[in-house]
């Protein structure tokens, strides 16, 4: 089948799996990114919690994506709700992870002049600190973003729609053209948002913090 008779035969569908698709990254990676900004700050403040917490959240990250949204199918139901709790957790640990490394990897002299000119801990933590760790914090959001795209192909595993639709589809049928039509643009979603995440990190850091750009 080509492209063209793909998309005349698929488009309207593969149009409402693309807006499905996104929602769920959307919705998934802000409330991921509101939490993981949340416990990275605080854990920076406690070294000694956040040297058992984080490991133990990296383990938990290992548990496969499947497995987590069956159990949760079990408990849940064949809700929407089901698959944005299971990516919004899966989406928190690599902001949290890389929001702590940069807050704690911030120069102690730079926070210690800062305290000499009057400032607050808080005023600290959103001038100084914050500011500093915007690389690493992006870097995290773009590979939450990235990841969330490709788990949530397993929406589609309890009938919640997405591009897995067509990758689970095309499975039970051996049709190679489904998979790949649900695969390929997965794949283009994660490319174009991890290039729209770089865009929007290039536009809100502080020139002086674009190494030299």
């Amino acid at each position: 089948m080509s492209i063209l008779g793909f998309l005349d035969k698929y488009g309207d569908k593969l149009i409402k799996a693309i807006g499905v698709h996104l929602q769920y990254v959307f919705i998934s990676v802000t409330i991921g990114l509101v939490i993981a900004l949340i416990l990275g700050i605080l854990l920076s403040r406690v070294p000694k919690i956040s040297k058992i917490v984080i490991p133990i959240i990296g383990v938990f990250q290992t548990i496969p994506g499947l497995v987590f949204i069956g159990v949760l199918f079990i408990y849940l139901g064949m809700k929407p709700i089901t698959v944005i709790i299971a990516l919004s957790i899966y989406a928190i640990f690599p902001i949290l992870k890389n929001t702590y490394t940069g807050i704690v990897n911030v120069d102690e002299s730079l926070k210690e002049a800062a305290r000499g000119c009057g400032m607050s801990n808080v005023q600290i933590l959103f001038k100084i600190e914050l500011p500093l760790a915007m690389g690493a914090i992006f870097s995290g959001v773009r590979m939450s973003t990235i990841y969330t795209v490709s788990w949530a192909v397993l929406a589609a595993m309890i009938g919640l729609g997405g591009l897995g639709e067509f990758v689970y589809r095309g499975i039970d049928t051996n049709n190679k053209v489904l998979i790949i039509g649900g695969a390929l643009p997965a794949a283009i979603l994660a490319i174009i948002l991890g290039l729209f995440i770089d865009f929007i990190q290039n536009r809100i850091t502080p020139r002086g913090l674009k190494g030299g750009k």
